[in-house]
C-alpha cells in the first residue's frame, strides 16, 4: 500500500469515485490528516450506506435518517470498514469534502490542505484491531508521499459542532506509530 498512481490515488486499495470534490487551490501543501467516524444509520455498521452516500446514491427511503442527509454532498479521501477493507473515493491531490467549516492552527478551509481518513464506527465504540491494522500502513503512505505534519480528528477543527472520532481512538497509539506527526494539543512544528 505504498505506490501511488495519477492524481493522488493509492494502489493496493479499492477505488471508489465520488463526485464530491474539487480542486485545490494552487500551490498548497497537503500537510494534514483529519480523522473521522461515520456509520450509516448511525451507530450500525452493516450494508454499504457509506459508500452509496460517498457517491451520492443513498436511497433515502431506505431508513428514516437517510431522508435527514438525502442531497447532501459529501466524500472523504479514505474509508477504512471495521473489517479493515480501505475504500478511497477521492484521489488525495484532489479536495474531498470532508471537514466543512474548519480551522486548524489558525488555517482556516481544511478541506484545501488535508486528507480525510473516515473510519467506520462512532463515538460510543472502539475501532477494531482490524481498523487500526489497516490505518497504520495507510498513514505512513500518506507521510512518504505528501509532507504531513499534522493529524487531528474533526472535532479538533470544528469544536462544537463534530465530535468525531471521539474518546475511543486511541491517539497514543498514533503517537507510537508515527512520532513525527504533531497531534492535537501538541506544539512546535
Amino acid at each position: 500500500m505504498s505506490r501511488w498512481l495519477p492524481d493522488g490515488w493509492l494502489a493496493g486499495v479499492e477505488h471508489l469515485p465520488s463526485p464530491n470534490f474539487g480542486e485545490r487551490p494552487v500551490d498548497t501543501a497537503v500537510s494534514l490528516v483529519l480523522i473521522h467516524n461515520i456509520s450509516l444509520p448511525p451507530e450500525e455498521f452493516t450494508g454499504a450506506w457509506v459508500e452509496d452516500f460517498f457517491l451520492n446514491q443513498l436511497d433515502a427511503a431506505v431508513h428514516p435518517y437517510f431522508s435527514t442527509i438525502s442531497g447532501v454532498e459529501v466524500s472523504a479521501h479514505f474509508y477504512i470498514r471495521r473489517d479493515g477493507r480501505v475504500i478511497q473515493f477521492v484521489g488525495c491531490d484532489k479536495r474531498a469534502w470532508h471537514a466543512g467549516q474548519s480551522t486548524w492552527r489558525g488555517r482556516e478551509n481544511c478541506n484545501d490542505w488535508s486528507v480525510g481518513v473516515e473510519l467506520e464506527g462512532c463515538d460510543t465504540q472502539a475501532f477494531t484491531a482490524a481498523q487500526y491494522d489497516a490505518l497504520w500502513p495507510l498513514l505512513k503512505a500518506l507521510c512518504r508521499h505528501y509532507p504531513m505534519t499534522d493529524i487531528a480528528g474533526h472535532s479538533d477543527v470544528a469544536p462544537g459542532r463534530k465530535t468525531d472520532p471521539g474518546a475511543f481512538f486511541d491517539w497514543a497509539a498514533v503517537h507510537r506509530e508515527l512520532p513525527g506527526l504533531r497531534l492535537p494539543g501538541e506544539v512546535g512544528a
